[in-house]
């Protein structure tokens, strides 16, 4: 049932229905929109896991890195009886022609024997050692209250002068402790009676890719810069050495930054900052820092003694290709496959010979050259260790005495790979399934690459005319019937491919070659 009081509108209805019948004829007149009051909704609010702060990291490690500043002793140049100095293209004013204008010049305009005097000794050291420059500039950091500090090697490396910048300004005098070409290391002392701040090295075999790190540094004279990113990758290798095991980061490291430390999320450090790669000279997101583990021992050697002692192998080592696995009948490419002992070094001494793959040290698996060289490296010379070698199709194991590495970089630098370059062949004999033809070698020993068919697998593995093919499958040859005969009884055996070595001027290698076609 319907009644009067439910069909009569509310005021509030009636008020309501007025106002916007009022708004909109104001706005239909006017043509302006009134102000109408509206309530907004919240804005969008994300609870996502939030990136940590880096501020008690840097706030506790800044004071342990320092900015180091190094000068090096300028090459003194006569001043042919003037008071100059001058460079010209690397040569003093005395070695120019005669008749060289600018000879002329500082001849006849140059300061006279008495503005010498009044001038003093000049800019040329009184010793004439050459006199201090600026020359470079990086970063380092205390691991010793009583001020030893860690840079790297090519931040300090021609410098005759040292100076340590700390976090609030202070500049200290610094010596040379010792360094280390080969991983980048060097270590200098601040003598002063104060306590530094110092860090700690941290267990780099725990750290993962993907883990946060805070690179602290100078790039460009700055002063103390912070960045930060994330471990990229383990274990690159850059083709700086032997030794290279870098850890990869993404935080912007640049010129300057070279010798400061990567610290982890407890103020550790992980690394330390050497390499970037960069087309342009700037950062883009790839450095590269030597791992703690790596550090920590040489950093002891050269604060003991002032050098780093490393075991040494005395061979020339490759690497092993499936190619040459399959040559030699190994079930992996893993190993190091030797090219040449050296003679008188523990290896040859203890009778490893050129073929045979390194596969194993004290039992541990060795994967290639790289892992070879810094396990030797590792092991204190005088050390007797057993060298797990494949030789002629099995296993064997020989037992030597590790050596010391020779300080001389030209004889250790025989230890790693093997390069070649072309001598000049003589006459010519065909080889042709295999894409090139021989001749016997002049002195006797081996057969020398009269020519390389271009298209052939030969010239893909990088054979080149005037090498030398000195054995087969570890057999000698001496002519073209000797390669022939090992060929043929390596395919009886049912290999599809054979071991050359390739002798040259810059030294030996391996290269295994196709011999089922034909």
């Amino acid at each position: 049932m319907f009644t009067t009081k439910s069909l009569r509108p509310s005021l509030k209805t009636v008020l309501k229905a007025s106002t916007v019948a009022g708004l909109a004829a104001v706005m239909l007149t006017s043509g302006l929109p009134a102000t109408i009051t509206q309530s907004f909704a919240d804005p969008v609010k994300v609870d996502a896991p939030q990136v940590p702060s880096f501020a008690n990291v840097v706030e506790a490690v800044s004071p342990a890195v320092v900015s180091v500043r190094v000068q090096s002793r300028a090459k003194p140049v006569a001043d042919d009886g003037n008071n100059f100095t001058f460079d010209f293209g690397g040569r003093g004013l005395d070695e120019l022609p005669d008749d060289h204008p600018l000879k002329r010049f500082f001849k006849e305009f140059g300061p006279r024997g008495d503005e010498r005097a009044e001038r003093g000794p000049g800019r040329r050291s009184p010793h004439g050692e050459g006199r201090l420059r600026p020359t470079s500039q990086g970063s380092g950091f205390f691991i010793s209250e009583d001020g030893y500090l860690v840079t790297n090697n090519h931040v300090v490396s021609d410098g005759a002068a040292f100076t340590v910048i700390l976090n609030d300004g202070t500049e200290l005098d610094a010596k040379l402790i010792g360094k280390d070409s080969r991983t980048d290391l060097a270590v200098l002392k601040v003598d002063d009676k104060r306590k530094f701040t110092y860090v700690s090295w941290a267990d780099d075999n725990k750290v993962r890719v993907g883990d946060w790190v805070v690179a602290v540094g100078n790039p460009f004279g700055l002063g103390g810069t912070v960045t930060s990113g994330i471990i990229s990758a383990r274990g690159r290798d850059i083709g700086s050495g032997p030794y290279d095991d870098y850890l990869q980061v993404d935080a912007a490291v640049n010129r300057g930054n070279s010798g400061g430390p990567t610290f982890n999320l407890s103020g550790e450090v992980v690394g330390i900052n050497t390499a970037i790669f960069s087309p342009s000279g700037g950062n883009v997101g790839i450095a590269f820092a030597i791992p703690a583990s790596v550090a920590k021992d040489v950093v002891a050697d050269l604060i003991k003694d002032g050098s780093v002692s490393r075991g040494w192998l005395g061979v020339q080592i490759q690497p092993v290709s499936k190619d040459i696995a399959e040559s030699l009948g190994l079930s992996e490419a893993n190993g190091a496959l030797v090219v040449e002992p050296q003679a008188g070094s523990p290896g040859e001494k203890a009778g490893i010979k050129k073929g045979d793959v390194v596969t194993a040290l004290n039992g541990d698996t060795i994967k290639d050259p790289r892992d070879l060289a810094r396990k030797v490296a590792g092991i204190r010379p005088g050390t007797t260790v057993d060298v797990a070698l494949w030789r002629n199709g099995k296993s064997e194991t020989v037992k030597l005495e590790i050596g010391t590495l020779p300080k001389d970089d030209k004889e250790a630098a025989k230890d790693e790979g093997a390069q070649s370059e072309e001598t000049q062949p003589s006459s010519e004999q065909a080889l042709a399934d295999l894409g090139m033809t021989v001749v016997p070698s002049e002195d006797g020993k081996g057969v020398t690459i009269a020519s390389v068919d271009e298209e052939s697998d030969a010239s893909d593995r990088g054979l080149k005319q005037g090498e030398k093919i000195v054995s087969v499958n570890n057999q000698e040859v001496k002519s073209a019937d000797d390669i022939l005969k090992v060929i043929t009884t390596a395919k009886k055996d049912g290999r599809s491919k054979a071991l050359f070595q390739i002798e040259a001027e810059g030294g030996s290698r391996f290269v295994a070659l196709p011999i089922d076609q034909g």
